[in-house]
């Protein structure tokens, strides 16, 4: 298991202010000076999240590629993927390490999302989901009982899954049929979900249901379910375009009785989480997406410089020089989005526009760099035998899940407004 720190502050301001020696600055272009010093560049790593990095691109060269192409084809993870992932921490990375989590900081879960996907998108958003939704939820919502039951089997062995999205409730997220009808001292869930990832595998369900449906979304609520619990079944999986190695079925509850000690948070809150929860998983896909990008164009590049047309590398064209150093910039403009957002999420300011436009400008930046990246390959980019096809099929999700692109812009245009009009 990784044994990663907290991260340091960023920035470390000094109390005291050197004077210059001539006296020729005012104060003010001092303090600007001292304080531009400090500042770190924003894909400057720290040695925790280096190392994170380094480990994480080690484990997914060695232990996740060799399986990808099997994974992809058989619809499922191979369990030495999800076990490695288990034992190197990577499914409990904010975890505190007296619940046998990494104690790792968000900046470095995303680093960890961004690596895995270079080489397996699919593999990435698993680590995602677990990370940013599920075990963000249980760390800042849950009682201590709740904590100290799950955190641990979060962090060492078992999957969750986020279960809010329903056949007439997608976009409109809080339109969602499923009831809880509280009765004596528990709750009795009835409704599906869909489009549910890693519900296959997983031993715990959050569950978003209206325990009070007059009230509206008001009245939903988050309900921990573990899914032994009679009555939870896992319906069709979907076969999908991409990322196909995570699972994504339908998850049905047939009067399932809860305990209302299972209310994760209060009663009637649960769309509040939910938005909360949504609004940093999409730094989470945007850094997916990032990852993504890289490594397609990683796969890719090195093809240029060594086929050869006209009696010249493919890369020696000016035409080809100029899309790739446009896809490379692109890529970087979208990584230091998603960066931006990590870190201001983590120093705890205002972010959802900027994880907004993170997640949007990501998947857009994913879906050029496949597409672009096929075209550069011609025919042979075309087949199975090389990466590249898979990372053009896998892209596609980014501009859906976790708030399609249009509700991104919408989000990002809410915000505008507001800043305009104060």
């Amino acid at each position: 298991m990784f044994k990663v720190s907290r991260c340091l502050p960023l920035v470390q301001l000094t109390s005291k202010l050197s004077k210059n020696a001539q006296g020729l600055l005012p104060t003010s272009q001092l303090a600007s000076r001292q304080i531009a010093t400090k500042v770190q560049p924003l894909t400057q790593l720290n040695e925790d999240e280096l190392m994170m990095k380094e480990s994480v691109a080690k484990l997914a060269s060695q232990i996740i590629a060799p399986f990808v192409k099997k994974m992809d084809i058989q619809q499922s993870f191979e369990p030495d993927v999800v076990n490695a992932l288990f034992a190197n921490g990577l499914m409990g990375l904010e975890i505190d390490a007296e619940y046998g989590g990494a104690g790792a900081s968000f900046m470095s879960a995303i680093v960890t999302i961004e690596e895995l996907a270079k080489i397996d998108p699919a593999v990435s958003v698993f680590c995602d989901i677990q990370n940013t939704l599920i075990n963000t939820l249980f760390r800042k919502l849950g009682t201590q009982e709740q904590k100290d039951k799950y955190l641990p089997k979060l962090a060492q062995d078992t999957v969750g899954s986020f279960c809010l999205s329903e056949a007439e409730s997608g976009s409109d997220a809080f339109s969602l049929k499923t009831r809880a009808i509280k009765s004596d001292d528990h709750y009795i869930i009835n409704g599906s979900k869909m489009w549910i990832s890693s519900s296959e595998i997983a031993g715990v369900y959050l569950v978003m249901a209206n325990a009070n449906p007059k009230d509206g979304y008001k009245g939903i609520t988050c309900f921990i379910v573990d899914q032994i619990t009679p009555g939870v079944s896992i319906g069709k999986k979907e076969d999908k375009l991409g990322i196909r190695a995570s699972s994504t079925c339908a998850v049905h509850f047939d009067n399932v009785q809860v305990p209302a000690s299972n209310i994760l948070g209060e009663l009637g809150q649960g769309y509040k989480y939910a938005i909360g929860m949504l609004n940093e998983g999409r730094i989470g896909i945007g850094a997916q997406m990032v990852g993504l990008a890289q490594g397609c164009f990683d796969a890719t590049v090195p093809y240029t410089l060594q086929r050869t047309q006209f009696g010249k590398r493919i890369f020696d064209f000016q035409a080809m020089q100029h899309q790739i150093a446009q896809v490379a910039t692109q890529i970087e403009s979208a990584r230091l989005l998603v960066y931006n957002a990590a870190r201001l999420k983590e120093a705890g300011l205002p972010f959802v526009k900027e994880a907004a436009m993170a997640k949007y400008y990501a998947a857009e930046v994913a879906t050029l760099t496949t597409s672009k990246c096929i075209e550069w390959m011609g025919g042979v980019g075309f087949t199975k035998d090389y990466p590249v096809e898979k990372f053009y099929r896998d892209c596609k999700i980014g501009t859906i899940y976790e708030g399609t692109s249009n509700i991104q812009l919408n989000t990002i245009a809410k915000y505008i407004e507001q800043e305009y009009r104060s």
